[in-house]
């Protein structure tokens, strides 16, 4: 169980696989997210119940929030090892842009943590920010990445990535006569610098993959693909919302194993 900021979700694996899942917009009340979107996940199989389930692990921001997780570990080590799930060994760089804050990790073939950096608590160039500035503009912030290409030739970028500014910023944009397109370009653009900043201060290696909501961005990933000068590996049909809870439920199997051993 994967309970973010913005966002939770719950992943079951059986045997291996991954077996059922879910996403769900977090509430104020992080137990009560980890309930709903355990129960998601679990309607999903019809006659599964939580007593079904073997080990539970909650990671992510509310993570010792989860009333039923038998273990609370991190979201950078889930996160790592989620990539390494569904993106393949080869991963060894992971961004993982999260509702709140952002992480670049180093990893190995297995998924395991070598080194990472965070940025400090501010919504700038995360998903939160994202959302303010997509209401504050009015487009779906589903199409913002689309909207954000909108445009005859790349302006530049906004000059700050902090919320407040930002909005009154963009306000200001707009009464001088930008587009919504123009204005939305400048602040993925911001963003994506913002996330390269943060990313290249680890040794940067190929394969990069992004977890984490804002990777459904095209408006920050191809801007930031040109910030680093490649591209960023996409290889996987699973949703990238789901690569913590993917790994808090890979531990879980670990765990479980380890203490059937004993």
């Amino acid at each position: 169980i994967d309970v973010g900021s913005v966002s939770s979700q719950a992943a079951i694996l059986a045997d291996g696989e991954l077996f059922a899942w879910a996403n769900t917009r977090s509430g104020y009340n992080s137990r009560e997210s980890a309930n709903k979107v355990m129960q998601m996940a679990l309607d999903a199989v019809p006659g599964m119940a939580l007593e079904d389930i073997h080990y539970v692990v909650g990671t992510g921001y509310g993570r010792v929030r989860v009333p039923f997780a038998n273990r609370a570990i991190t979201e950078i080590a889930c996160h790592a090892r989620g990539a390494n799930y569904m993106y393949g060994s080869s991963v060894r760089t992971v961004m993982d842009m999260g509702g709140q804050d952002l992480k670049a990790i180093s990893c190995d073939e297995k998924g395991k943590v070598l080194n990472f950096i965070m940025n400090e608590k501010c919504a700038a160039g995360t998903g939160r920010g994202m959302e303010v500035m997509a209401d504050l503009l009015k487009v779906p912030i589903g199409k913002v990445g689309e909207v954000s290409f909108q445009v005859d030739e790349e302006p530049p970028p906004v000059s700050t990535t902090c919320v407040v500014f930002a909005k009154t910023e963009a306000l200001s944009l707009l009464k001088a006569g930008w587009s919504v397109p123009k204005v939305l370009a400048a602040y993925c653009a911001a963003m994506a610098h913002r996330i390269y900043s943060q990313v290249k201060a680890i040794d940067i290696q190929k394969e990069f993959v992004i977890t984490g909501g804002s990777a459904k961005n095209i408006g920050i990933v191809k801007r930031l693909e040109q910030e680093l000068g490649f591209e960023i590996y996409k290889g996987t049909s699973i949703d990238t919302q789901l690569a913590g809870a993917i790994g808090g439920a890979l531990f879980g199997r670990a765990l479980y194993e380890k203490s059937q051993k004993k």
